[in-house]
């Protein structure tokens, strides 16, 4: 499984972004797809994640009620949209997808099998 996010880019406190990940290969093979992002000097931290085949969606404390995950899987793609963007919103985001017939929690990093590259997402204040 391959994963490559993008739409990162620089953008006003209090505006919005939305970023993209593509998700192919054996995608038969993915459980749930994620969000996480991670700030020089920081853990990577868990952001959004959704079920690839149910609708079910997880986030994390610091973007819930500003942050929507969603997903096409007809185009195998995987959404985040942020509304609301705080400076320290400011990351680099990666979109991960965690293997089928792995624990159910979806907030750990561990738990994922296949990463992308990150994109970088800046909020300037």
């Amino acid at each position: 499984v391959q994963l490559q996010a993008f739409g990162g880019g620089l953008v006003q406190a209090g505006g919005s972004l939305r970023l993209s990940c593509a998700v192919s290969g054996r995608t038969s093979s993915v459980y749930a797809v994620g969000w996480f992002r991670q700030s020089p000097g920081e853990e990577r931290e868990f952001v959004a994640a959704m079920y690839w085949r149910g609708s079910g969606t997880s986030y994390g404390n610091s973007v819930q009620g500003r942050f929507t995950i969603s997903k096409d899987n007809a185009e195998n793609t995987a959404y985040l949209q942020m509304n609301s963007l705080k400076p320290e919103d400011t990351a680099v985001y990666y979109c991960a997808a965690k293997r089928i017939f792995t624990p159910s929690d979806l907030a750990p990093p561990a738990s994922y099998a296949w990463w992308g590259k990150g994109t970088l997402v800046t909020v300037s204040s």
